[in-house]
């Protein structure tokens, strides 16, 4: 693989922590970063993604899409040759699995009711 095919990657995450840097090629997808990032997440942290899905990477203010390559990602400006990639990480739980694990109320409802007649 020639050598400017290559890409160096860093994952900044929610606290200013970072994964990586790691050398990727530029026909790499964005889901396989993702499922690198799920692998490689550091122990300890408070916000822990349970699969790629729930990982959102983020460059140059772009949210990436996950059937795109890395090289479609870089910015043709601005990114030095050499230079090490900083994306985003930013895990946001599934939806259906946060309404679910909601806690139903069953309390009964009061129906509070003020009428004013002038």
């Amino acid at each position: 693989m020639p050598e400017e095919d290559l890409v160096d990657i860093k994952f900044r995450l929610y606290d200013g922590s970072d994964i990586g840097p790691f050398r990727y090629s530029s026909a790499a997808t964005v889901d396989m970063l993702k499922q690198r990032i799920v692998s490689d997440w550091p122990r300890g942290k408070s916000v822990v993604p349970k699969s790629a899905n729930e990982v959102k990477l983020i460059n140059s203010g772009k949210i990436l899409e996950n059937n795109k390559t890395v090289g479609q990602c870089k910015v043709p400006f601005g990114e030095i040759a050499g230079s090490i990639i900083i994306m985003h990480v930013v895990v946001q739980p599934s939806l259906a699995k946060t309404k679910a694990e909601k806690k139903v109320d069953d309390s009964p409802k009061k129906v509070v009711c003020s009428c004013s007649i002038l």
